[in-house]
């Protein structure tokens, strides 16, 4: 989950100054009082015996300071030089190194960067408590004692908020227990931008896989740190009620409002983690009667109960709100998960190049290499696939405002490379119809389903350090699983079969969401077929077919992975018929599974131009089932040959038994017919070719040239 309560905060601060700067209260004592979002960061000039008193001896510069910071903005691009003529004037004033820290902050992408920004604001936040300190604890109804100590209240949970996310973006949560306390201490009457034991419950959720033995502000389990972060929350909310009758004669209406929502949001990523769903709808909807709904989290939250849907719809408001933030885009990753739930990972693959190519090597530049290489396994183009995972693997991810760690993204990388070479397994299968009796892919295959083997052991064996694989891999849906449920499978498939069928039983009978039951009785029909129990498995099999709650739309993965486990138990039954069928509705709704089942497909093949005879020989050659007749239940391909020379071209496509396209119709040039022949059988399912990007701008080609 994302930590979206201090990107909507700092994020929209000189949206804030710019809306409300000009709303003053004039008030019977001739004194201006300036909401509070404006006061961070605008229009700070007051009357001289309202404002903070200065050190003696440095009146004069820093009055000069202050008059030229209100017509300054510390997030503008102006920061930087601002900064260095503030620190010339009065180095021992904190202002010129709050506005260095600010803006090295804004600008970090990896993790000097946000040490950089942490040096200063460290040396601004001790000249501040130095000269100032005093001014920290002032507490009144009275507008004229806050007004002298405004600014400098603001201006330390200014600093220290940032602070706390360097230390957060650079791996020392040790450095922001100590200066959260602290600031619980100064007992501010006003959260404004720190919200001490937000951040605290935050910072204890963040490292809750860890114990008092790494970090000592921890406790030794995962369920003592949970609630050692709900007790913040607790504290928070109390402390808000408590300053109320301060705050409500000095404060406009709705300031308790946007202070209780900082504590909403962190409640419903607590409840929504620990699977309360029903407390975790409950805070997310307050969140959304207050205007102030996470749409990232609220759609991790549905895509957790299984209403894929939803989750889409909210992570397209969540693209449109967090454009141009340097972190990891969770939409973005995670709405590639979705469209491979959907049977569309060309159209995931070209949102994570899209990713790719917009933000570079920036934060969030590894996440989105491991989405692609995700979305290409599920497209069958495993060399590539490999090619992005290795350039996630070689990427030092930094991990920013997020409850997404290095051990995520580890195991996210490695089941990856797991799926990949279990279908480089089955690749020498596709691609020789003659593989059981060939010493030569016999050979190949060996090695690689050693290979398989190590790789599979080797996650098994660090998982089993994880303390969160029972909530988090296990429900196959959670907060804090990147991977997709159907990658789950790979893991388990070939280890303790007895365990995890008496598991997933367990958790079809009592999950609470009503969507996901599906998915675990699926997953026990699968173990049994493990235990060569089909008969016993087949009719789970038809129930889940036969599932209302099953989103035809965005559930086509669990579909065709269904369909195929329905084909695999006929023909272990020796039910020829109905394994082509199954097969034959596999691949209408996902074609590019069907290569790395280990099963021969019935394909009708039409060939017309000038056919060259090596490529057909190569292609016949696959683990493809050729017929010549409609009475199998069978796709059509046609494949026409053109030009010659080095301009050869092959056009193909394939469509239903009722005429409709299954495969869009596309080209390629070839020229060695060993690797066409191959290459070509991998396209008749659907398997690499054009994106959708590709095809558009060809589009746009052909129109141009008809105009």
């Amino acid at each position: 989950m994302a930590d979206d309560g201090y990107r909507q905060k700092i994020g929209g601060s000189w949206t804030a100054f710019c809306r409300q700067t000009k709303k003053l209260l004039l008030l019977s004592c001739t004194c201006l009082l300036l909401l509070p979002a404006a006061i961070a960061q605008g229009n700070r000039q007051l009357p001289p015996d309202l404002m903070p008193k200065h050190p003696a001896g440095k009146e004069v510069q820093r009055a000069n300071i202050d008059a030229k910071r209100a017509i300054e903005n510390m997030y503008s691009e102006d920061a930087l030089p601002r900064s260095r003529e503030f620190k010339r004037t009065d180095s021992t004033y904190y202002v010129g190194w709050l506005f260095e820290g600010i803006y090295k902050y804004n600008h970090a992408a990896d993790y000097i960067g946000f040490k950089n920004a942490a040096a200063a604001l460290e040396r601004a936040l001790k000249l501040l408590e130095r000269d100032y300190g005093r001014a920290l604890s002032v507490r009144s109804d009275n507008v004229l004692v806050i007004l002298p100590v405004y600014n400098i209240q603001i201006d330390y949970t200014i600093i220290a908020s940032t602070l706390v996310h360097c230390y957060g973006n650079t791996d020392q949560p040790e450095k922001s227990i100590p200066l959260l306390r602290k600031a619980i201490k100064y007992n501010f009457q006003r959260e404004y931008y720190l919200d001490p034991y937000n951040m605290l419950a935050w910072t204890v959720h963040r490292n809750r896989f860890y114990t008092s033995e790494k970090y000592s502000f921890l406790r030794n389990t995962i369920d003592e740190n949970e609630r050692l972060a709900n007790r913040y929350l607790d504290s928070g909310m109390h402390n808000i009620e408590k300053n109320k009758p301060l705050n409500t004669k000095i404060f406009p209406p709705g300031y308790v409002d946007a202070e209780k929502n900082g504590v909403y949001h962190y409640k419903n990523i607590l409840y929504a983690y620990n699977f309360n769903i029903d407390s975790a709808n409950y805070y997310f909807e307050l969140m959304r009667k207050n205007g102030r709904l996470p749409h990232n989290n609220y759609a991790n939250f549905k895509s957790v109960c299984g209403d894929f849907r939803t989750a889409e719809a909210e992570y397209k408001i969540a693209s449109q709100q967090e454009s141009g933030d340097k972190r990891l885009q969770e939409w973005a990753y995670f709405t590639t998960i979705l469209d491979i739930y959907k049977s569309d990972p060309k159209t995931g693959a070209l949102l994570a190049r899209t990713m790719i190519r917009a933000n570079g090597s920036t934060p969030g530049y590894g996440w989105y290499n491991i989405a692609l290489a995700r979305t290409l396994t599920y497209d069958g183009q495993v060399a590539q696939a490999e090619k992005y995972a290795t350039r996630a693997a070689e990427f030092k991810e930094l991990h920013i405002g997020t409850t997404l760690g290095q051990s995520h993204y580890d195991f996210a990388l490695q089941l990856n490379k797991l799926v990949n070479k279990e279908q480089r397994w089955q690749m020498d299968k596709f691609e020789n119809r003659n593989w059981w009796y060939n010493p030569k892919v016999l050979t190949s295959m060996a090695g690689k389903l050693s290979d398989k083997y190590v790789q599979q052991f080797l996650i098994i064996n660090q998982f089993a350090q994880n303390p969160e694989r029972e909530r988090v891999i296990y429900k196959l849906f959670s907060t804090e699983n990147v991977v997709t449920w159907d990658e789950v499978w790979y893991l388990i498939r070939d280890f303790s079969t007895r365990y995890f069928l008496a598991r997933f039983r367990k958790e079809a009978e009592t999950d609470k969401r009503q969507y996901i039951r599906k998915y675990f009785e699926f997953f026990s029909a699968k173990l049994l077929m493990e235990q060569g129990k089909y008969k016993e498995a087949k009719p789970m099999l038809d129930k889940l077919l036969r599932d209302p709650n099953t989103d035809a739309d965005y559930e086509k993965l669990f579909t065709a992975r269904v369909y195929q486990a329905e084909a695999e138990c006929a023909d272990e039954l020796d039910r020829d018929n109905e394994r082509d069928t199954w097969l034959y509705r596999l691949y209408a709704l996902y074609p590019q599974l069907v290569p790395f089942t280990g099963l021969k497909a019935n394909m009708i093949l039409h060939l017309s131009g000038d056919v060259d005879k090596q490529v057909e020989k190569r292609l016949r050659a696959c683990n493809i089932n050729w017929v010549t007749n409609a009475r199998f239940p069978a796709p059509e391909a046609y494949v026409i040959f053109t030009g010659t020379g080095k301009k050869k071209n092959i056009t193909y496509y394939v469509i239903d038994e009722r005429g409709n396209y299954i495969v869009e119709k596309q080209s390629f040039a070839w020229q060695k017919a060993e690797e066409t022949g191959k290459e070509l059988a991998y396209r008749l399912f659907n398997i690499g070719g054009k994106e959708p990007e590709e095809e558009l701008e060809k589009e746009k080609e052909k129109e141009k040239e008809k105009k």
